[in-house]
C-alpha cells in the first residue's frame, strides 16, 4: 500500500484521563480530545474525564509539544439544564482549548455568539452525513470540521468532501457502534439514563456480572440479562446493542443489534488519504494508558509512512479490539446498512 499526498491528515487521539492525554501527546498525536467530568460529554463514566484544573494543566502540557486539545461537548442538554453546557463552554474557552466538539444546535449557537473566535467541530453525535446537513452547520455556526458518522463508503466521503466548505474527520480505529450516533435510546430504556443527554451508556452502577454453575458469566444491566458468555469467549462492552438474546427463530441466542467488534481501517488508510480526509480519529477514551500508547504510536507511524510514499507497516492490534474481532464496516461496502 503506497500513496504520496501533499496534505498530511491530523491524527486525533483519545484522552480519557490526564495520564492518557500525556501518553497520546508523547507518542505522536497531532490533537487529543477529552471531556469534563459531567454530562456534557458522551463518555461520562466514573474515573474518567477532567476537572477544570486538570484540563488547564493538560492544555499547557500539550501546547509545549504543539499538540491541539479538543473538548467534547457532544451531548444534548435536557430542558432546564442548559446552564451546565454554558458553563462548560465558558470554562473551555477560558482554559484555552483549541476547539469545541459540539452536537446540539443550542450549544453551537451559544458558543458562536458568545465566543465568535472559538473553533467549532461538529461531533459524530450530530449524525450529519449529507452535504445539506453539513452545509447548514457551516452556514449557521461557522463549523470548521465535521466528524462523519460511520455509515459512508470511501467514494461517498470523497464526493462529500468536494461539496462541503469544511474539513472532514473520520474514525479509523476503535469501538464500532451502531452507526446511528446521537440517536440511541436503548440504554435509556433499561436504566433511565440517556447516552445522548446524560453522556453515559451502560452506567457503571447498573452493570452487574453473575457467575453460573458452569462458570459461565451473565451480564446484567439494571437487572436485565443482556449476555451470557463462557470463560473461553471474549465478551463485548456491557451494552444492550452488543448483547445476545433469545428469540423464537434463534433459540440458541444471537446478537440482535451488533456483534462485539472493532473498526480497523489500516488497509484502507491510503484510500482515505486520497479521498481528502483531513483528520483520522482513534476511539477509546474509556481505554487504558497502555491502549493509548500502543494504538497512537502504531497509527502515527502508519500515517507517516503513507505520507512518505512508503509501504504501510502497522502491527497486529487485534488483541486491543473489542471481542478480539475487527471490521472495515461501511467504509468498504454497503453491507453494514
Amino acid at each position: 500500500m503506497i500513496v504520496s499526498i501533499a496534505i498530511k491528515p491530523e491524527l486525533v487521539c483519545p484522552a480519557g484521563t490526564p495520564a492518557s492525554l500525556r501518553m497520546a501527546v508523547d507518542f505522536g498525536a497531532d490533537a487529543v480530545y477529552c471531556g469534563f467530568q459531567d454530562a456534557t460529554n458522551a463518555r461520562n463514566f466514573p474515573g474518567l474525564n477532567f476537572t477544570f484544573a486538570e484540563l488547564k494543566s493538560s492544555v499547557l502540557y500539550a501546547r509545549k509539544k504543539s499538540v491541539k486539545v479538543l473538548l467534547a461537548l457532544n451531548t444534548f442538554p435536557p430542558a432546564g439544564k442548559f446552564a451546565l453546557w454554558k458553563n462548560a463552554v465558558d470554562h473551555a474557552v477560558m482554559l484555552g482549548v483549541d476547539a469545541l466538539i459540539i452536537a446540539d444546535i443550542g450549544v453551537a449557537h451559544y458558543a458562536r455568539v458568545r465566543y465568535p473566535d472559538i473553533r467549532l467541530h461538529l461531533s459524530v453525535q450530530a449524525s450529519a452525513s449529507s452535504p445539506e446537513a453539513i452545509k447548514y452547520y457551516c452556514e449557521e455556526f461557522d463549523v470548521k470540521r465535521v466528524v462523519l458518522p460511520r455509515i459512508l463508503t470511501i467514494p461517498e466521503i470523497k464526493a462529500l468532501k468536494r461539496e462541503i466548505p469544511c474539513e472532514v474527520e473520520c474514525f479509523i480505529f476503535g469501538n464500532h457502534g451502531l452507526m446511528a450516533e446521537g440517536r440511541c435510546g436503548l440504554t435509556n430504556y433499561a436504566t433511565g439514563l440517556s447516552t445522548n443527554m446524560d453522556g453515559v451508556c451502560s452506567p457503571a452502577q447498573h452493570v452487574a456480572y453473575e457467575e453460573g454453575r458452569n462458570r459461565e458469566t451473565t451480564t446484567k444491566l439494571n437487572g436485565f440479562a443482556i449476555d451470557c458468555f463462557s470463560c473461553s469467549e471474549n465478551p463485548g462492552y456491557p451494552t444492550i446493542c452488543k448483547g445476545r438474546y433469545y428469540a423464537a427463530h434463534k433459540p440458541e441466542g444471537y446478537y440482535a443489534f451488533e456483534e462485539p467488534i472493532s473498526l480497523n481501517l489500516a488497509e484502507l488508510l491510503p484510500d482515505l488519504v486520497k479521498a481528502g480526509v483531513d483528520a483520522f480519529k482513534i476511539e477509546g477514551r474509556q481505554r487504558s494508558k497502555a491502549y493509548v500508547q500502543k494504538v497512537v504510536s502504531s497509527w502515527r507511524r502508519a500515517i507517516d509512512q503513507a505520507m512518505a510514499g512508503e509501504s504501510i507497516d502497522i502491527p497486529d492490534l487485534l488483541s486491543l479490539t473489542e471481542g478480539h474481532k475487527q471490521t472495515q464496516g461501511a467504509y468498504e461496502s454497503k453491507r453494514w446498512r
